[in-house]
């Protein structure tokens, strides 16, 4: 299963110093060297961890899949026309949280994502849609244009006992759903070392994309060894 792993916490540590360590295109060179089949960068409006410059370089240097997540901006569009990662996902973007809080509201948003998933597309860049594990999200998502969707996961990983077992079944028929509508089905947030194995268990998955957890140990045991150690979890 594919791994990608996202190294915008290692830039967070660095901005926090507003210094040029750690930087997380060496730390991608690592995690590539320890298994990951994917490198994952969020470039926010507000620029709190990942800047330009890692992007830049990122596309450079890797040689495996670069995902750029960001917000459905024309800011945005125009970096990733540039750039040129080899996917881009679609996610919500606001300027308080801490972190991603939930998936886009696709339905809202139809017609504004079915544009910006039209212009990226003639750039010739795959578009994956960061949604919560529902069918309504995802049959919205198969039309208009996306070629793979991110089930987000994060309610699992919050959930505790009988109630953690619900959220991985709406995780488990959302996957399958999107598969069988033709979708690619990628699934992430929230996962770690404790919680990941029953959603690598779901078979139609194409890939995880974790970051915060990978990063966390990588503090104690060294990026390359980290990831090591989440890829012998999903496979």
């Amino acid at each position: 299963m594919h791994l990608g792993v996202n190294v915008d916490h290692v830039a967070t540590v660095r901005q926090a110093r507003m210094t040029f360590e750690p930087d997380p295109v060496m730390a991608a060179t690592l995690a590539i060297l320890g298994g990951a089949d994917g490198i994952t960068v969020h470039l926010r409006e507000d620029r709190r961890h990942i800047q330009d410059r890692d992007l830049r370089l990122l596309r450079e240097v890797v040689p495996v899949e670069l995902n750029l997540e960001m917000a459905a901006t024309d800011e945005m569009v125009r970096i990733a026309i540039e750039v040129k990662p080899d996917m881009v996902t679609l996610v919500p973007e606001k300027r308080q949280e801490l972190t991603t809080e939930g998936g886009l509201n696709v339905i809202e948003q139809k017609e504004h994502l079915k544009e910006v998933i039209q212009r990226l597309h003639d750039a010739g860049l795959p578009v994956s849609l960061f949604i919560n594990p529902h069918p309504m999200d995802i049959d919205v998502s198969k039309e208009i244009g996306a070629d793979m969707v991110e089930i987000h996961t994060g309610m699992y990983a919050n959930a505790k006992g009988d109630h953690q077992r619900h959220e991985l079944l709406r995780v488990i028929e959302a996957v399958k759903f999107a598969v069988d509508v033709g979708l690619k089905a990628n699934a992430g947030h929230g996962l770690t070392y404790y919680n990941v194995r029953p959603i690598a268990e779901i078979e139609e998955l194409r890939g995880l994309y974790i970051g915060h957890s990978i990063i966390s140990r990588a503090l104690l045991v060294g990026i390359e060894q980290a990831v090591r150690e989440m890829k012998a979890l999903i496979e």
